[in-house]
């Protein structure tokens, strides 16, 4: 896979440090992290039907490029 291929500011080495990150996690580790995730107040996980996914994508891209400060 070239680095065109990966969204802007991703590359193989990033893509590679996060599967080693998540393959060498414990069970408890993986379960902390999930929880301590739901506890941010700067995110919220909702479900949203599939179809909805590149609307959704678009808007939180369109929102990122704002100079807001609250890039995720």
């Amino acid at each position: 896979m070239t680095d065109s291929s990966f969204p802007p500011g991703w590359n193989e080495d990033r893509v590679r440090k996060i599967l080693e990150h998540y393959e060498s996690q414990s069970q408890e580790q993986a379960v902390a992290e999930d929880e301590a995730a739901y506890e941010q107040q700067t995110e919220s996980i909702v479900k949203v039907p599939t179809g909805l996914l590149p609307a959704i994508r678009e808007l939180i891209g369109k929102y990122q490029s704002q100079d807001t400060g609250n890039k995720t």
